[in-house]
């Protein structure tokens, strides 16, 4: 492919100057009601009574870290908290009851020192004139300096999650979202953490609550309002089977500099590269972004020379371990679950790998990625370019690298049919674009393949394919020309799904995988649609689905 194919797309995210839209907090439109806790008729309305409860430093037995890097080491002593107040269950009987009034007491001993306050509430039949039946509830806390809010004994413990003060300064809002399709009666076990700060130098004031207030909201939406932002181009009836009459783009987020490689962690979040900037981040259902690894790419120190640096497709083996592929350092590697970074590929018969682009797991463990050279500076004409080649690679339960195929210039997506009979590659070359497919060998290998979809002709211009995924149903969808094209198991065009931005890849989500995740340019979008996405750990294997 000649670079100045691709030229355009890089430049266009690389020259942008927006600051990805990053939110500390849960964002949120206008409630439809409020309830101040920290008044009597507040805490009266939810039947809660506030507790609270000195806690304090103490030294513990521990071991140091072992060759797991987990604490199975030499036996050590270190500090813990005292007490351990987060969990639903815990006896707070015996601690003091506060009126809620008097939150903003000054409590603590100043200096280094933590508190805990908890309450239990119960959503009630009405919040004045609001049946809060179905509703979504957020609590916002102001602690003077630091808090920690668990709910019914969770703690946000997901890495680039927040919903913790301590990570973001003194005296901030800690806002959670409480529960979704809330019911009257329903109970609701609050506890908070809180810390005199900064830590580094204690101050001599002291541990009190600013203000703690219940804000309900009509449903999951928070009442914020999505942008429609684009449309759905119907070619053929059977795409009314695949994408629901009613289906709109929406647009979740923007700001970034050059979105890709989306995949859906069953935890409820997804996660996407911005290769540009170098980071992964981190989107949630409560609309809240935040960076989940920084510099997810490279390091180096001419890092200046590189349009694309950072991580590129990212997916999730059959442990739910992420699996990344990185431009600038050339590689594809999984992130343990303690954060060490095991290396799956970086060189191919002793030379350096151009720079992964995309990938996918087998349900045998193994995984498949393409290699085209565009997270190199210079792309093809690169001098760090070892290979001579493009290629499609095979890593081995066994961590064996073996070649699939390189009869391609610029092959960028890769999906497998429902049954795993055939792989899916398309093609980023405006002087060839086509869509692959490869029957599967049964030692993992391929072979020869056919011509899927070519649309070089009827669809000249500077956008070829990139991202690629298939359905249950054995739908083939490639982020191409004009939007993500809906192509039939026989490779007849259905539909488009058009963003408002060009998209170059997307991913499914939610609990029943029927939302498609798009990432387009310097936007997120979402379309639901009717039948589910093949993910990572499907079950979906049916021999004969696909043709």
């Amino acid at each position: 492919m000649p670079k100045r194919i691709f030229l355009p797309a890089l430049l266009i995210a690389a020259i942008s100057t927006a600051g990805a839209q990053v939110t500390g907090d849960v964002p949120a439109g206008k409630p439809v009601a409020i309830v101040d806790l920290a008044t009597r008729d507040g805490a009266e309305l939810v039947g809660g009574r506030w507790k609270y409860a000195d806690a304090r430093i103490i030294e513990v037995d521990h071991r140091a870290p072992g060759p797991d890097l987990k604490p199975s080491g030499p036996a050590t002593r270190t500090y813990d908290i005292t007490p351990h107040a987060g969990a639903a269950d815990f006896d707070d009987g015996a601690w003091q009851a506060i009126d809620a009034t008097s939150l903003d007491a000054r409590r603590s001993g100043g200096k280094l020192s933590f508190a805990w306050y908890r309450l239990r509430l119960t959503i009630p039949q009405r919040v004045a004139n609001f049946d809060p039946t179905g509703s979504a509830v957020v609590l916002e806390v102001v602690l003077d300096d630091y808090s920690e809010i668990w709910v019914d004994g969770r703690l946000p413990l997901t890495l680039g999650q927040t919903g913790s003060g301590l990570v973001r300064g003194w005296n901030a809002p800690n806002r959670v979202v409480l529960g979704r399709n809330v019911k009257p009666g329903q109970e609701i076990q609050i506890a908070i953490f809180g810390a005199n700060g900064p830590l580094s130098e204690p101050p001599g004031n002291f541990i009190w609550i600013r203000s703690a207030t219940l804000e309900f909201y009509r449903d999951a939406s928070l009442g914020i309002t999505r942008e429609t932002a684009g449309e759905i181009v119907r070619l053929d009836s059977a795409v009314d089977s695949i994408v629901p009459k009613e289906a709109r783009v929406e647009k979740l987020a923007g700001g970034f500099q050059f979105t890709e490689g989306p995949i859906w962690h069953p935890d409820g979040y997804l996660l996407f590269s911005d290769p540009n900037a170098n980071m992964i981040y981190r989107w949630t259902p409560d609309g809240q972004v935040s960076v989940y690894r920084a510099k997810s790419g490279y390091t180096g120190l001419d890092v200046g020379e590189y349009g694309q640096p950072g991580s590129n497709g990212l997916t999730l083996d059959g442990e739910g371990r992420l699996t990344i592929d990185e431009h600038g350092r050339r590689r594809v590697v999984r992130l343990e679950k303690n954060g060490v970074i095991t290396i799956l590929a970086d060189r191919y018969q002793g030379k350096r790998l151009n720079s992964p682009n995309d990938l996918v797991y087998k349900s045998d463990g193994s995984v498949y990625f393409t290699d085209p050279p565009f997270g190199l500076p210079k792309f093809f004409d690169d001098p760090r370019k070892e290979l001579p080649f493009s290629g499609v690679y095979r890593v081995g339960t066994d961590g064996s690298i073996q070649l699939v195929t390189k009869d391609l210039t610029g092959p960028n997506g890769l999906a497998f049919s429902p049954d795993e009979r055939f792989l899916y590659v398309d093609n980023w070359d405006v002087n060839r674009k086509v869509i692959m497919r490869y029957p599967v060998l049964a030692d993992g290998s391929v072979g020869k393949g056919e011509v899927f979809v070519d649309v070089t002709k009827s669809h000249p211009g500077e956008q070829a394919w990139d991202g690629l995924k298939v359905d249950e149903m054995g739908n083939v969808y490639a982020a191409g020309p004009e939007g993500i094209w809906i192509l039939s198991p026989e490779g007849k065009h259905l539909g488009t799904i058009r963003a408002a931005e060009v998209p170059a890849n997307f991913a499914w989500g939610d609990d029943d995988g029927r939302t498609m995740y798009i990432t387009a340019r310097t936007g997120l979008y979402r379309v639901r649609l009717n039948v589910p996405g093949i993910r990572p750990g499907s079950a979906v294997r049916t021999a004969g689905r696909n043709r």
